[in-house]
């Protein structure tokens, strides 16, 4: 089997001041948070947004690691609506000592290009800095930190940086090369 070099950026703020927030775009897009923990729409929109880039890791998930997952305490997925159709995503977890990671960002395919994915970060990286206020057991955010690689979609990282973002760390290893998977099997 072939392998690949993977680059990893690891990213982050420091201070809810770092955030410089994208404008909104024209039209009718909203962003809703999912408040009812739903496997099935989560998967959705993993396998939708990341079949074309490699996002795998989720897929063999059965439903009770989904529910699991998603029933943990300041686990938010909030989601970017155009005219009622999803156009993308953003997970956030809190960690330990008032760390929230964004662990998932991203817009379906059909929907990249459309200035919606700076409108969508800005606003999933407030909902991270104000995760406390909704989760009152949580501490403070002190951090907001996310990931990025060389398989993500190629705006992904001056994205991430024109939103204040930071470089603290590069890793590249070696990963087996395998074809995207797409939204569902054969896509």
């Amino acid at each position: 089997m072939s392998t690949i070099t993977v680059t990893t950026w690891s990213l982050e703020q420091t201070s809810p001041g770092d955030l410089l927030p994208a404008r909104a775009p024209q039209g009718d897009v909203r962003i809703v948070r999912s408040e009812v923990p739903s496997p099935e729409f989560s998967r959705f929109l993993y396998a939708s947004v990341g079949g074309d880039i490699l996002w795998t890791d989720r897929l063999s998930w059965p439903y009770a690691r989904w529910q699991e997952h998603l029933d943990r305490p300041g686990v938010e997925t909030w989601v970017a609506y155009d005219r009622g159709t999803p156009t993308g995503y953003v997970e956030l977890e809190p960690q330990d000592d008032g760390v929230v990671e964004i662990v998932y960002f991203g817009l379906l395919p059909a929907f990249r290009g459309r200035r919606v994915g700076g409108h969508l970060l800005s606003y999933g990286t407030a909902r991270a800095w104000d995760l406390a206020e909704r989760w009152p057991r949580l501490p403070p955010t002190k951090r907001v930190w996310l990931h990025t690689c060389s398989k993500d979609g190629e705006h992904a990282m001056a994205n991430y940086q024109r939103r204040g973002f930071r470089l603290f760390d590069t890793k590249a290893e070696q990963e087996p090369g395998v074809p995207a998977p797409g939204p569902w099997p054969g896509a």
